[in-house]
C-alpha cells in the first residue's frame, strides 16, 4: 500500500501518515509543552514571580440570597479574606506549600497566592454576609437587599356577582332606584 503524498509550494514531496494516534487528553502534549518552556525560562531568566490563581467554584442563586462554594482544600481560615465592596465578591489568600521530606518526584497541586472575584447582580445585603468553612470548601452566602427581592402579591377579588349585581347595590347605596 502506498502512503500518500503531499506536495509542498517549494517542489519537494513529504510523506506523511493518514491517521496519526492522538494521546487519550490532547491538551497532555500542550501541558508538557508549557511546563518544558517555563523550565527553560527560569533556568536562563531566573524565576518570575507567580501570578494568582482562581480556585474552582459553584454560584447559585435563590430567592433570597447568592450561595458561592469554593474549593480551597487544606486552606486554613486565617489565610482567607473575604471582601464585598458593593457588587463585588473577592476572596484572596495562600495556600503556603508543606515542608517535605525526600525528593518531590511530581507535583500537580497548587500552591501560592489565591484570587477569586465575583460581581453579582442587583443590590446585595453586604452587612449579612456569611461565610464557612468545612472540608476544604469555603461557603459564602450572601443575602439580597429586600429592594430586589422578588415578593408576591396577594389578588383580592371585588365580589362573586355579576356586573349588574354591582350596579344594583352601587344605585342601592346612593339612595335611587334601579329599573329593570
Amino acid at each position: 500500500m502506498t502512503m500518500p503524498v503531499r506536495r509542498h509550494r517549494g517542489g519537494g514531496m513529504q510523506e506523511r501518515p493518514v491517521w496519526v494516534p492522538t494521546p487519550a487528553n490532547p491538551l497532555v502534549e500542550f501541558d508538557e509543552l508549557l511546563n518544558q518552556m517555563s523550565g527553560l525560562l527560569e533556568s536562563t531568566v531566573g524565576a518570575a514571580p507567580t501570578a494568582a490563581w482562581t480556585p474552582l467554584a459553584d454560584v447559585t442563586e435563590s430567592e433570597d440570597a447568592f450561595h458561592i462554594e469554593i474549593e480551597l482544600p487544606g486552606v486554613k481560615s486565617k489565610d482567607i479574606n473575604v471582601e464585598a465592596n458593593g457588587p463585588e465578591i473577592v476572596v484572596t489568600g495562600e495556600i503556603k506549600e508543606r515542608e517535605r521530606k525526600g525528593a518531590l518526584r511530581r507535583s500537580t497541586r497548587r500552591v501560592g497566592a489565591f484570587e477569586y472575584r465575583l460581581r453579582l447582580p442587583g443590590e446585595l445585603d453586604t452587612n449579612n454576609i456569611k461565610a464557612d468553612l468545612q472540608d476544604g470548601v469555603l461557603s459564602i452566602t450572601v443575602p439580597k437587599a429586600e429592594t430586589t427581592r422578588p415578593r408576591r402579591v396577594q389578588i383580592s377579588e371585588s365580589g362573586e356577582g355579576t356586573r349588574e349585581d354591582a350596579a344594583q347595590s352601587g344605585a342601592a347605596a346612593s339612595g335611587g332606584t334601579t329599573s329593570a
